[in-house]
């Protein structure tokens, strides 16, 4: 899967004077990196995030849960209505801080455990756990002589990172398959498209490597590909390198792998000839 990142602009109104764990992969916008990207929790064991304050400011931020709906282009949308599930799967995560203030370079561990309560019924849940920066309080200034004219409004980006935070209670399993591969366009260059297909009653996550007889590496690779349970068919668009753009036709070999701290398993693999 993909990390998500947003900017939100915060407004200040103004008419005086006024003071206003899965891999070990990190997601980063602004001054922040997180790790791991992606947390998968049983119930039984917790697990930690890291916040690291890369920048030389200090840094506030503030921990919550959201909610996101995957779609068939693989985007990932805001929920304006979360359902029971949401709510249940919000109901049983539990973590702590829900705000740091880091010093430049300081880490800081977010401890995260999943409580479900009895007679939940076993599947998937899934939150997503938002980390947004504070900006600090800044005075607006303004001249002696500048009587104000109107309301007027200050914006300040504000930055955060979103993370999955996945609950998997009883023996679920899933499968996928991989159809449709082409060649298209992804703004404006060139790329394969092709659609994950996915069965079963979990999610499936993973990197779609598409392989070359004759070339050592993958023609084309994107990692952090998802399936959520809410779909069982998402488009996945990978661009090809400059450098592999002349091997980008006639037959390849196109592959959907987990991927582990110990080992890779393939969740499917087809053939297909690219035109």
């Amino acid at each position: 899967m993909k990390f998500w990142t947003r900017s939100i602009l915060a407004a200040s109104l103004v008419a005086a004077p006024l003071v206003s764990f899965s891999t070990a992969a990190e997601a980063g916008i602004g001054d922040l990196l997180v790790a791991p990207t992606r947390i998968v929790l049983d119930g039984r064991k917790g697990a930690e995030v890291i916040l690291n304050n890369i920048g030389d400011e200090p840094a506030t931020y503030r921990v919550s849960i959201e909610f996101r709906r995957m779609t068939e282009a693989g985007d990932l949308v805001d929920v304006t209505t979360p359902t029971g599930a949401d709510k249940q799967a919000e109901d049983m995560i539990v973590y702590a801080p829900r705000k740091v203030t880091l010093a430049p370079h300081e880490p800081q561990s977010i401890r995260i455990v999943a409580r479900a309560p009895q007679g939940l019924p076993d599947g998937e849940y899934r939150v997503h756990m938002l980390f947004r920066a504070i900006p600090p309080a800044t005075p607006v200034v303004q001249a002696a002589d500048d009587k104000p004219k109107g309301v007027q409004f200050k914006l300040t980006p504000v930055y955060g990172v979103t993370i999955p935070v996945i609950v998997r209670l009883g023996n679920l399993d899933a499968s996928a398959g991989i159809t449709n591969v082409h060649l298209e366009k992804k703004d404006g260059a060139p790329a394969i498209g092709l659609d994950l297909v996915r069965q079963g009653t979990r999610s499936v996550y993973g990197e779609v490597r598409v392989l070359k007889a004759g070339v050592k590496d993958p023609i084309a690779l994107q990692k952090g590909v998802a399936v959520y349970t809410e779909v069982g068919k998402r488009h996945v668009s990978l661009l090809i390198p400059e450098s592999a753009r002349t091997a980008a036709t006639g037959p390849v070999t196109v592959e959907y792998v987990e991927t582990f701290d110990d080992g890779t398993h393939l969740l499917a693999q087809t053939q297909a000839v690219l035109r």
